[in-house]
């Protein structure tokens, strides 16, 4: 019993430590333009570490079009950016 206690809280910890090596981390970048139609906004953003990019201005496309209606043009935004399909997209927003 003691052996299996053990063997659940190392499995516990495991976890817990891989969780926290994939946190999410958010970018800093102004909202430049929007195009609701084709569901895209171009950000002038900071280095994106998770891509290897460094800063520059970029055309991304957003995970939920939704996204685009809490943002305009000339925004201070944080956002995660991630290869969807092989597309940059925008995966979340705060």
């Amino acid at each position: 019993m003691r052996k299996l206690t053990t063997l659940m809280i190392a499995a516990m910890i495991a976890v817990t430590g891989s969780a926290a090596a994939f946190a999410t981390e958010y970018t800093k970048g102004t909202v430049k333009k929007i195009d609701m139609k084709a569901g895209k906004v171009t950000i002038i953003h900071e280095e994106l570490t998770n891509l290897d990019m460094p800063a520059m201005t970029m055309v991304f496309r957003t995970a939920d079009p939704a996204m685009l209606e809490k943002i305009k043009e000339g925004d201070a935004i944080e956002f995660v950016a991630d290869r969807v399909k092989g597309k940059l997209t925008v995966v979340e927003l705060k």
